[in-house]
């Protein structure tokens, strides 16, 4: 029976780390603080910006929210970006994606400044993850590299496999596990027998978005199963990309859903936005 990653636990220790660093900085006599962009009505982001409100609260953090209604242009929300750009009372900014059809997210996203890009979406925050020299890090990669980090599971050598080559998941969780010298293969719809690849890994993130796509036989005895994916299903019940009651019998370790990569996220949100007040007040 594989040992339970639980993201609730690992994300507890990192907020207390982050809440103790926010104290000192204030102590300093500067404030975080955090723009939540938010465009439309999308329930599933209504929750998922009041979750980082509640985090932002929680950590002494200061949040600043602007909902916009659905039938905001472009140029509105460009002129937002640059009027929070060039606030100094504003670390971090975040757009809430999905953003409406009739919106460029790529050109919303460049216009965030790169030191404010606490979502580590901009091009010259991708390039410095590449690089190696970056100080802000993608939220969902970052947090499965901290739950690694705290069960003490060693990456370097093993074979780690990821399912998934999004721009916000798969490519940059590829990339954290090459910095710290995993043998990475990064799958995808495209990649031929799957299986021969995933048997294979000592450390499976799976990332696909589709609802336990990784069955038992797809994972090797003993292998790190981390699940990045979230569904709910017909029953109202949630799961993950990996069928979670069929793995946890052969996998070494597992991260469940929900309470598993979820609030990891979110805390590196959090330690993000404190890492960006720090560059931008020249502490770090």
């Amino acid at each position: 029976m594989a040992k339970i990653i639980s993201g609730k636990e690992v994300s507890a220790f990192l907020n207390q780390k982050t809440a103790d660093e926010v104290k000192l900085l204030n102590d300093k006599g500067i404030a975080v603080s955090l723009a939540v962009i938010i465009v439309g009505d999308d329930p599933a982001s209504k929750v998922y910006v009041n979750n980082k409100k509640k985090a932002c609260e929680k950590l002494g953090i200061v949040s600043f929210e602007y909902a916009l209604p659905e039938n905001t242009t472009q140029q509105e929300l460009l002129d937002l970006i640059n009027e929070l750009n060039n606030r100094n009372d504003v670390n971090g900014i975040l757009c809430q994606l999905p953003l409406p059809p009739h919106l460029d997210e790529e050109s919303l996203i460049n216009a965030i400044s790169p030191e404010k890009d606490v979502d580590c979406f901009h091009p010259v925050n991708v390039g410095r993850l590449y690089t190696g020299t970056g100080k802000l890090k993608p939220c969902t990669p970052a947090g499965v590299m901290e739950m690694l980090k705290y069960y003490d599971i060693d990456i370097q050598g093993k074979n780690c496999v990821v399912i998934g080559r999004s721009n916000i998941v798969g490519k940059p969780m590829a990339a954290l596990l090459t910095a710290q010298n995993g043998t990475v293969t990064l799958c995808h719809s495209k990649t031929k027998n799957l299986i021969e690849h995933t048997r294979k890994a000592d450390i499976l993130v799976a990332a696909v978005g589709k609802p336990k796509f990784v069955v038992k036989d797809m994972v090797k005895e003993d292998a790190v199963v981390i699940d990045v994916g979230i569904h709910r299903m017909e029953n109202g019940k949630l799961c993950g990309d990996v069928d979670f009651d069929e793995v946890e019998s052969v996998a070494g370790y597992i991260s469940p859903v929900p309470g598993g990569v979820g609030p990891m996220t979110i805390a590196e949100l959090m330690e993000n936005t404190v890492t960006a007040a720090k560059i931008q007040n020249q502490v770090i």
